[in-house]
Parts: structure tokens; C-alpha cells; sequence
């Protein structure tokens, strides 16, 4: 297994843009606020990881298993549920995001950063769409590194004074745009299945 740095810079984007408007980068911000930033980037950034283990473990699986037609139509549509995922996030309220934020307190700020990014993370739009990539690349490494990269960046972004970059970048419009994103990469991998 090795390591593609074009995938990696196919990936990165993709996570990174998705990851932006998400509650995670929302946590971690007020996290901060409350907490030495440093630790809670660490904490963030270990509950990232092991998502990204997750999630490449279930993506390559599939693809070892299912036949490149079955995959690429699965792919599709993981991509399409995605996409709509994402268009409906678009038109949630944001209290709605602070909420999980508040339910995790303790007194160790690593410990709270992993468990609150751990928990909010399942099932989450960059989960399943790092394992997407996974499945559409095949290569769980380079998937792996990529999307890791982007939500530790994102992370770090958030901890370093992400509250000016929220302010500049509407979280609605970023949403819409990984929608549309999604929404193409699931016709692609459509027309992929019956090429």
C-alpha cells in the first residue's frame, strides 16, 4: 500500500470544504473559547483519526468485495445521499448546531474535545464521504491521509480564531456548494456503473 499524493490532494478539498460549515469546527471554536486551544485541537484531531480508520476500513471493504459496476452504482449513491444531506443541513438552523456543544463538560479539556468530536462525528457527512472516497479511489492510505489532513486543518482553523473565518464564509453557502459537489460526484460515478 502506498501513498498517492494525487489522491491525497483530490481528497483533501473535499473533506475540507465539507468539514467547514460542520458542527465539529462549531465545538471546537467554542471548545476553545473555554479551554486551552492546543489540547483541544489534540483531542479533536485523535477523535478524526480514529473516524478516518472507521471510516476507510468500511470503504475498502466494500470495494473488495462488490463487483467495480456494483461499486461505482453503491459509490453513487452514497455520493447522492450525501449531497441531499448536505442541501438539507443548508437550511438548518444553526442553535441547532451549538446544542451538542454544550451537553459534553468535563474538566479534562482533551478528554471532552475527543469525546464531544467522537460522538458528533457518527454518521456524520465527512464520515461517510471519506469512506465513499475510499470506495472510488481503492486506496485506503492515501483516502485516509487526505481526509485526516482536512479535518485537522478544519480543527485547526476553528481553534486558531475560526470565529472571523465563520463570519466571512456563511455556513448556508458552503453547505450548498458541497451539496452541488456531492450531487455531480454522484452522477459521475452513475454514468461510471453503466459506461
Amino acid at each position: 500500500m502506498s501513498l498517492d499524493f494525487a489522491i491525497v490532494a483530490a481528497v483533501f478539498p473535499a473533506i475540507f470544504i465539507a468539514e467547514l460549515p460542520d458542527k465539529s469546527m462549531f465545538a471546537s471554536l467554542v471548545m476553545a473559547s473555554r479551554g486551552r486551544p492546543f489540547m483541544v485541537w489534540l483531542g479533536t484531531a485523535a477523535a478524526f483519526a480514529v473516524h478516518v480508520v472507521i471510516a476507510v476500513s468500511i470503504g475498502v471493504s466494500l470495494f473488495k468485495i462488490l463487483p467495480q459496476e456494483a461499486v461505482d452504482v453503491v459509490v453513487a449513491i452514497l455520493f447522492g445521499v450525501s449531497a441531499v444531506t448536505a442541501f438539507v443541513a443548508a437550511f438548518e438552523a444553526e442553535e441547532h448546531q451549538q446544542e451538542i456543544i454544550t451537553e459534553h463538560r468535563a474538566h479534562r479539556v482533551f478528554a471532552t474535545a475527543f469525546i464531544v468530536i467522537f460522538l458528533a462525528e457518527w454518521g456524520d457527512l465527512t464520515q461517510v464521504l471519506t469512506a465513499n472516497l475510499a470506495v472510488r479511489y481503492g486506496s485506503a492510505l492515501s483516502v485516509g491521509v487526505g481526509a485526516a489532513l482536512a479535518l485537522w486543518s478544519v480543527s485547526g482553523l476553528a481553534v486558531l480564531g475560526g470565529h472571523g473565518l465563520l463570519a466571512r464564509l456563511p455556513a448556508r453557502g458552503l453547505r450548498l456548494a458541497t451539496g452541488s459537489v456531492l450531487a455531480v460526484l454522484a452522477v459521475v460515478s452513475l454514468v461510471a456503473a453503466f459506461a
